[in-house]
């Protein structure tokens, strides 16, 4: 029997994704746990496996389109010797909010224009689109479609008919400037439509405030050095970021407030302290999870956290390895920053910005002396967590930084 394959929701906050390539072509047998295709979500570039066994019988979605509505149907799955069937009657249960428009059920387009529909020809619609085009009078052939299939959706209705392709006339050749000329125009990846959306909402939904505090690193520098130079051969090196994510997870079991998520009619208190620490990867940014980092050693946390960037960086973390997390840590130190402030990674309700150590001139006592010193700043949504007791979290950290040896004990 003949079995759709399904565009599939790989994360909570996927709508849609992208089609990014296929794994097996069509004629192809295909066992369950294969992998299939790579779909490009709002998080990152990842692998769809076969539920089912059977022949690949027709690719419905080509490689590259974007856009595909979960639970839409990307191809079909048949038996040995089974005939495949039209792919248009294995798309119509599935995607029940768009319809085929013939002549009988498109109204009129212009007497002007030679329609699609006049001839006969299928064009695929949502319902809201062919109302909305229909009140604005505009022929269904005069649209391009942006969705699966061409399909017209009501963002394609609002941009209007496509300008016909007329010859320009003389007096009206455009003036195309130099930086026009030499622009190259990249188009943005789903991930980096859904960072723009997110950090938009972020900075325009959640009351952001920061707190920063300068805390010296000597003494935990001396105790890394010492930490490492035990460390077998071809082991393990511990970073500077995990004793800071030691360090962080740490202050927030001693400041419990801060490890919370903001709900309209209630607050979240967490038990577990689950670090997310911001990753860079090709045109985007995704932030994998130490789990339980309180409770785990640096040894444990650096191999963690490197194992987790290095899947990161080859799109090859699991969902569950990137959703979730009570708390971010963003580390641009190893870029020279001396300072930056970044953007709460929504639903969580605090996140660290650690910047370089360097050395500056600091005051003990009567006495100025010189200390490798590392400006961190918090950024806190401002519904959960007042001034004060985001100062009190920040001071904890210090303390706990500057007396390492709360990490090892």
């Amino acid at each position: 029997m003949a079995t759709d394959i399904l565009m599939p929701a790989l994360s909570p906050t996927m709508t849609e994704g992208k089609l990014a390539r296929w794994l097996k072509a069509e004629g192809d047998t295909v066992a369950a746990g294969d992998v299939i295709a790579e779909i490009e979500t709002d998080k990152a570039t990842m692998e769809v496996e076969a539920v089912d066994e059977g022949i690949l019988g027709r690719i419905l979605i080509q490689e590259g389109v974007e856009g595909i509505p979960v639970n839409t149907p990307i191809a079909i799955l048949v038996e040995e010797g089974e005939a495949v069937p039209d792919a248009s009657a294995s798309q119509a249960p599935a995607a029940p909010k768009a319809e085929t428009v013939s002549a009988e059920t498109t109204p009129a387009a212009p007497a002007s224009k030679a329609s699609a529909e006049a001839k006969g020809e299928r064009i695929f619609v949502s319902p809201l689109a062919k109302r909305m085009a229909r009140e604005r009078g505009i022929a269904l052939d005069a649209l391009t479609g942006s969705g699966p299939n061409g399909r017209i959706l009501k963002r394609d209705v609002e941009k209007g008919p496509a300008a016909p392709k007329t010859a320009p006339k003389a007096a009206a050749t455009p003036v195309i400037t130099a930086s026009e000329e030499t622009v190259r125009r990249v188009p943005n990846s789903t991930m980096r439509k859904v960072i723009a959306r997110r950090l938009t909402e972020s900075k325009t939904q959640v009351p952001h405030f920061y707190v920063s505090v300068d805390i010296e690193l000597d003494a935990l520098l001396a105790l890394r050095s010492k930490l490492n130079a035990t460390a077998q051969e071809n082991s393990f090196k511990i970073s500077v970021n995990d004793m800071m994510i030691k360090a962080v997870a740490l202050a927030l079991k001693k400041v419990p407030g801060v490890n919370v998520q903001f709900r309209d009619a209630e607050t979240l208190h967490f038990e577990n302290v689950d670090i997310s620490m911001a990753v860079s990867i090709p045109d985007g940014l995704i932030t994998p999870i130490i789990r339980n980092a309180d409770r785990k050693s640096l040894r444990d946390i650096s191999v963690e956290a490197k194992d987790l960037a290095k899947r990161a960086r080859a799109g090859k973390l699991k969902p569950e390895e990137f959703q979730g997390g009570t708390f971010s840590v963003s580390n641009m130190g190893m870029f020279g920053v001396r300072d930056f402030a970044a953007i709460i990674n929504p639903p969580q309700a605090g996140i660290l910005a650690i910047a370089s150590g360097e050395k500056r001139a600091v005051v003990r006592g009567s006495e100025i002396a010189i200390a490798t010193v590392m400006t961190a700043t918090l950024s806190v949504d401002h519904r959960a967590v007042d001034g004060a007791l985001g100062a009190e979290w920040l001071n904890a950290l210090r303390d706990i930084v500057q007396n390492p040896y709360f990490l090892v004990v």
